[in-house]
């Protein structure tokens, strides 16, 4: 019978370790004393498995020599109740004369021969440890990187969501993050924006966007000198990617043409963007302070002859011409859309004729009011509504200087005015005060001075029968009661002054 050749491996030498730890530690980038500790923790697995898991073991790597050390550690105790952590304070000074209670006590155990056949074991320990070693650079490298444009090529498509290839990384570009209908294919270059880092460790640490507004923004920084110097700055960005966006521009300097330097000479400087972004048509606007002007401009290719805003609503109503509401509005609302996102105020175009429409519905109850309740004609209650009267009440408490400086009225009218308008109130109030003692509504909801007769008599009607059943409504509720009386931010602070009450108690 032929004897076997004994084909076991030698097992790796000194020097080779520190020469295995040097070609990584250049290969990777990284410091040798990293792999080397990636080393000692894959040895360690070797010498857990000879010696037992359940005792607490290290492996260390001399630096210079490569001389492997592996130490058994055990805590120095009165009375062993774990023989594999644990060393009596006799058995200690057997060896260590000086050994004192709860000192480690470590014994030194021949190191476990790290054979070639481990090497395969080992290689995956070190490759995970290199992995984390490596993400971590990466993370601290690209954090001071986000809001940066990044160019990546294309490595693998992992349902619909785009892996790149960045210098030693990997970013991801989720399919919401794609524009819309575009097509990258492996081996393709592509811009994107760093948006973020993902912590996971088994995902692609960089989150990356092709949809993202600031995309836009750096794009015309590379591509325009007076954004990359600052001499223009883009001050908002509104997009629909692949479609359309919306870009406000600004130049402290009155001499910078903001909007034509982002152009460019026959619009090469504008189209190099579009074309980046697969020719997302963009609309660049003179940014303003002033929100009427931003407004304005915002809604090109449209020009707005009115613009009605609601400051507390933060809504705006801008009234084109008949044949440009649909310039304004845009396809599928698109204009009035972007428009609304670029200044931040929520945009309704609408025409001349639907603006006098939507006044004369607004205005029809208040003329009524005025002129019945007044006694006037039609042209003298039109002048209360236009000066911004909504409520008797409030021409009872105006002095009648004031009225008398309307337009189309004199010191007579004024007085006359005023004296209706008084002698309406006490007759209001009257009726009111009966019908709260019809309704047992409290003395308190009566008298309360930020209440005016007309929102009193909503709220009784309304089943309102104290101050608590309205400190308990929503601002919405409130809101509806009052029939246009209030508006939602007078709502909001009416409730909460009444609340405020239930905390003084």
């Amino acid at each position: 019978m032929k004897l076997k050749l004994d084909k076991k491996k030698p097992p790796i030498t000194k020097s080779e370790l520190l020469q295995v730890a040097e070609i990584v530690a250049k290969d990777k980038g990284f410091e040798k004393n990293e792999v080397l500790e990636a080393l000692e923790e894959a040895m360690l697995s070797g010498v857990q498995s000879r010696y037992g898991s359940n005792k607490n073991l290290s492996v260390k790597i001399n630096r210079s020599t490569g001389n492997v050390t592996v130490n058994w550690i055990r805590r120095i105790v009165d009375k062993v109740s774990d023989y594999d952590n644990e060393i009596s304070l006799v058995d200690a000074r057997k060896v260590i004369k000086d050994a004192e209670l709860g000192n480690d006590y470590l014994e030194e155990l021949p190191p476990v021969e790290f054979a070639r056949s481990m090497v395969q074991t080992a290689r995956q320990i070190i490759n995970q440890k290199l992995r984390d070693t490596e993400r971590r650079y990466q993370f601290k490298e690209f954090s001071n990187r986000i809001g940066d444009i990044l160019i990546g090529i294309v490595n693998r498509i992992d349902f619909s969501n785009v892996i790149l290839d960045i210098g030693r990384s990997e970013g991801v570009i989720r399919k919401s993050e794609l524009i819309p209908n575009e097509v990258l294919k492996i081996g393709d270059r592509v811009k994107v924006l760093l948006c973020g880092l993902n912590q996971e460790p088994n995902v692609p640490l960089l989150q990356l966007s092709r949809t993202h507004p600031d995309f836009i923004k750096k794009l015309f920084s590379q591509e325009v000198p007076e954004v990359y110097d600052g001499v223009v700055t883009i001050m908002a960005v509104a997009r629909d990617p692949g479609s359309k966006a919306k870009m406000a521009v600004h130049a402290a300097d009155p001499s910078v043409d903001a909007i034509g330097a982002c152009v460019g000479p026959k619009g090469i400087r504008v189209r190099t963007v579009s074309d980046e972004l697969r020719g997302e048509k963009i609309d660049i606007v003179k940014w303003s302070d002033d929100p009427v002007t931003f407004i304005v401009n915002s809604l090109t290719p449209a020009h707005p002859t009115r613009i009605i805003l609601d400051d507390i609503e933060k809504s705006v109503d801008a009234i084109v011409p008949d044949d440009q509401l649909s310039l304004a509005i845009g396809r599928r609302g698109q204009n009035v859309r972007l428009a609304s996102k670029l200044t931040g105020w929520s945009i309704n175009a609408i025409t001349e004729k639907q603006a006098l429409e939507l006044k004369t519905k607004e205005q029809t109850p208040l003329l009524e009011l005025f002129k019945n309740g007044l006694n006037i004609e039609d042209d003298v209650a039109q002048c209360l509504v236009d000066e911004g009267f909504i409520t008797i009440s409030e021409i009872a408490d105006t002095a009648t200087e004031e009225l008398s400086e309307i337009d189309g009225f004199d010191s007579d009218l004024a007085n006359e005015i005023h004296e209706r308008a008084t002698s309406y109130i006490a007759e209001k109030f009257k009726t009111l005060t009966d019908l709260c003692k019809s309704e047992n509504v409290s003395d308190e909801l009566i008298k309360y001075d930020l209440i005016s007769p007309e929102l009193l008599e909503l709220l009784i009607k309304a089943g309102m029968k104290n101050l608590n059943d309205i400190g308990e409504l929503s601002s919405d509720e409130l809101l509806e009661i009052s029939a246009g009386l209030l508006n939602k931010s007078e709502a909001e602070d009416l409730i909460m002054q009444i609340r405020s009450a239930w905390f003084d108690k």
